[in-house]
């Protein structure tokens, strides 16, 4: 091996060929439910428009915003759908990573629109009309408890899947705190519940969008996979049969739960170099999962050299 060039593999039990499947059932769920949220902005901007309650009005527009979110969801499926080409030989997946990203952020300005709008109805009361406002509330809660419940029963590793879960989520807790707010109204009068009860249901929304935000940043990033400790592997590879050194390790996820990793590792002399790779592979998917592994072997020594 000393002096030879550099040798590329894959191992045998390689589980990864470039595509994922996108998933019909989920698209089919978020098709479903886009058109609930639709359908309620709907009646709700109309039983605003007829008890003239802005507070019914506004979430409205909430929804409708909402809405737009699992359209672009939509959207992002039918082009994930895509095969991969020469330019994009992984595919289309992480267009998904993106929209998750998206509806995080959209999660995140709408929590900051809520806020903005609660501290104004705080020091500027608007009237609320509290029966009106309670039998569209509780027409919503069934709505985004049914969109809800069809979401949560797809596959929830889908990033795409799970923001458009925590938007319905965020509209369900909407209804829960409207419903709340216009019982509270009718029996003390006091129209300043509405603005309070809306910020307590922003602040339950904030830590769910940062995390899917956080979470697709760390994906277009290609930050290591949580529970790869980089270190740790090299070391355990450079203790397997038959590998002298281990090293040069990096793992990233491609979109939802696959992971692709690189790895460099030396042989021990006289052992058969084209036997690392199904090796180091099998490790791999055995103690972390990772789906579709390249292994560069490299003439002993040469690990070393690189790292001094």
């Amino acid at each position: 091996m000393v002096g030879s060039p550099l040798h590329f593999g894959h191992g045998q039990n390689d589980r990864h060929h470039h595509q994922q499947a996108v998933t019909a059932g989920n698209e089919r769920r978020i098709r479903l439910v886009f058109f609930f949220t639709a359908s309620y902005a709907l009646i709700q901007a109309v039983g605003g428009w007829l008890s003239g309650s802005l507070a019914l009005i506004a979430d409205s527009g909430h929804m409708a915003s909402d809405a737009a979110v699992l359209l672009l969801a939509l959207m992002a499926y039918r082009i994930a759908r895509r095969p991969a080409d020469s330019t994009r030989t992984y595919g289309f997946h992480r267009v998904r990573v993106l929209a998750a990203l998206v509806n995080g952020a959209a999660l995140l300005l709408l929590v900051a629109w809520i806020i903005w709008e609660a501290i104004g109805r705080i020091y500027v009361p608007v009237a609320v009309l509290a029966e009106p406002m309670l039998i569209v509330a509780v027409i919503g809660l069934g709505v985004n408890i049914a969109g809800a419940w069809v979401l949560w029963s797809g596959n929830r590793t889908d990033g795409n899947l799970r923001g458009a879960w925590l938007h319905v989520v965020g509209d369900l807790l909407g209804s829960i705190g409207a419903i709340a707010a216009a019982i509270g109204i009718m029996l003390t009068g006091w129209s300043i519940l509405d603005p309070l009860l809306s910020v307590l249901v922003a602040l339950l929304i904030v830590r769910s969008a940062w995390s899917l935000v956080r979470e697709s940043i760390h994906i277009l990033l290609q930050v290591v996979p949580h529970g790869v400790d980089v270190r740790a592997v090299e070391e355990s590879l450079a203790r397997l049969p038959g590998i002298e050194e281990a090293g040069h390790f990096h793992a990233w996820v491609l979109a939802d739960e696959t992971i692709i990793a690189t790895v460099h590792v030396s042989p021990v002399r006289e052992v058969d170099p084209f036997s690392l790779p199904s090796l180091v592979s099998s490790w791999l998917w055995e103690h972390y999962a990772i789906d579709h592994v390249t292994v560069q072997v490299d003439p002993p020594g040469q690990l070393d050299r690189a790292h001094q």
